[in-house]
């Protein structure tokens, strides 16, 4: 019988109760998508309308945003005439279901199963949990590819070292999300962010430029400080309260998914699989690096191997995944690999139907106008209480936090509060690249518990391939500690690194001083 570590009375364990009693996801989200559609009429009838400032060239501008009701004709049409589009243009959907093409072969044929298990032979299961958050952090990188690759991983990983795989899943969620704006290199956020800044700065200073790099420093004391910081968390609290839920489906799961061969045979299988993939990196280097190459340069926004980041994770899964099974003996002609992708997305079910849902809500939600007015309210509230820089500072950090359980998106959410928050901090003597560094932190924090988080619905699905009567109570409960732990860590190095009187990055300081 498994053992499951006792709650008590815990706040988590009510937490835990209290979100599971709530229906199923799906249901959960056709009825928030029913909430959203009163509300919004009643918002429109009500005549409600906020004021925001728009940063643009000549200045800011002031643009009036008022609710959409979606019960009236125009609405009921938009959501009919939407709802497909809402769906097929959900934003993980077709990154999740290309990758695990891939990413099923390499799991079903095998391969996944025997790396994992040979790599824990060398790494040492302690530092399992800060390795594993380390990489979590650094795969926004490759944008969202993370979210999809990282957590059956470590669910596998966790439970081949007889953890909780939610354990695993946990931590993998953890780094991703709740620390994706840190990393060691710049990333795709790093300019998106600076243009923003740098059009809500110039609402009061018309020369002022927030630099790509503002912010490199801060971000990486904090992919240094966050691994150590989740490992006591991991250590403390999740764990312990987890103990080894989950554990039972692992070995079940596992027998599902993969086919495993002698050992010898493993071997041959894995090795064969290693030069595949070693070919295909020596070809992704020269199609990177190579001028004139697919891969070369820039693309529409970011670097062009960035934005085909997705089908070349399938294709670096999917060729290994294939040459292993073929030596292992699990693919043995073309039908066995189109098998083991068939059955890859039948697996993905659960996730399908939760996405429909999810994204019917989400944009519903966006087109009724209410988290992006109820946003700007939140920030005309904080700017009317007139607090000392520092506290405002921490504020800002909170208000974003709370922002992004309405909005969230990243760039979106920046969009509404720069042209509103850079330049009133900016009248305090706190500079774009400061009031920047904080959005970061509230926004990444959160990232893991609100259920707009478009991926929110793929851990949610995982997590109940090996605990099947888990809802949302049981993972916004697993994924709290993080949530306050990183919160609190980041104020304190964020508070720390102003005391200091530290750049933030290189071109990132701390104090403005007025234009010139």
């Amino acid at each position: 019988m498994t053992k499951h570590a006792p709650d008590g009375e815990s706040w988590l364990g009510r937490v835990e109760r209290a979100g599971n009693r709530l229906p199923d996801p799906a249901t959960l989200f056709f009825f928030a998508l029913l909430v959203i559609m009163a509300l919004s009429q009643v918002a429109e009838v009500a005549g409600w309308s906020v004021t925001k400032t728009v940063a643009g060239e000549d200045g800011a501008t002031a643009e009036m945003v008022a609710a959409r009701g979606l019960l009236d004709s125009d609405g009921v049409w938009w959501l009919l005439a939407h709802l497909v589009e809402n769906f097929v243009q959900f934003p993980p959907l077709g990154l999740v279901l290309v990758a695990m093409l891939g990413i099923g072969v390499a799991e079903r044929s095998g391969l996944l199963p025997a790396l994992i298990e040979r790599s824990m032979n060398r790494v040492p299961g302690t530092l399992v949990t800060p390795i594993l958050l380390l990489v979590g952090i650094l795969s926004s990188l490759t944008l969202d590819a993370g979210y999809v690759v990282l957590p059956p991983l470590a669910a596998a990983l966790y439970a081949s070292l007889g953890r909780s795989p939610l354990a695993g899943i946990a931590v993998a969620f953890a780094g991703v999300s709740a620390g994706f704006s840190a990393n060691l290199v710049i990333t795709g956020l790093d300019p998106l962010l600076a243009g923003l800044s740098t059009a809500g700065a110039r609402v009061l200073d018309a020369d002022y430029q927030v630099a790509v790099t503002a912010n490199w420093w801060f971000m990486i004391a904090s992919t240094l400080l966050l691994p150590l910081a989740g490992w006591l968390i991991t250590a403390r609290w999740v764990e312990p309260r987890l103990g080894t839920r989950g554990l039972d489906r692992a070995g079940e799961v596992a027998a599902e998914r993969s086919h495993r061969t002698d050992p010898d045979r493993e071997g041959r299988a894995l090795r064969a699989a290693g030069w595949a993939l070693l070919a295909l990196a020596v070809g992704l280097v020269l199609l990177i690096g190579w001028p004139g190459a697919p891969l070369y340069g820039t693309g529409e926004r970011f670097a062009r191997w960035v934005e085909a980041i997705v089908p070349i994770l399938l294709i670096l899964f999917l060729v290994p995944g294939i040459v292993y099974g073929a030596v292992a003996g699990a693919i043995r002609s073309d039908r066995d690999a189109a098998a083991l992708m068939g059955r890859t997305m039948a697996d993905m079910g659960p996730y399908i139907v939760l996405a429909f849902f999810a994204a019917q809500f989400i944009e519903a939600f966006r087109y009724s106008h209410l988290g992006e007015m109820l946003a700007i309210v939140g920030g005309d509230f904080l700017a009317g209480l007139a607090l000392p820089p520092a506290v405002l500072t921490v504020a800002f950090v909170l208000v974003v936090l709370v922002g992004n359980l309405f909005i969230g998106s990243a760039s979106a959410k920046y969009a509404f509060f720069a042209p509103v928050f850079v330049p009133m901090f900016m009248q305090a003597g706190i500079s774009p690249e400061l009031t920047q560094a904080a959005y970061r932190v509230g926004d990444s924090v959160s990232n893991v518990i609100t259920p707009l988080n478009p991926y929110m619905v793929l851990i949610l699905s995982l997590m109940q391939r090996y605990l099947p009567r888990g809802g949302l109570g049981t993972l916004v409960a697993t994924m709290l500690p993080y949530s306050l732990g990183f919160l609190a860590v980041w104020l304190v190095l964020l508070s720390l690194w102003v005391i200091g009187g530290w750049a933030l990055g290189p071109a990132g300081p701390l104090v403005y001083t007025g234009a010139g």
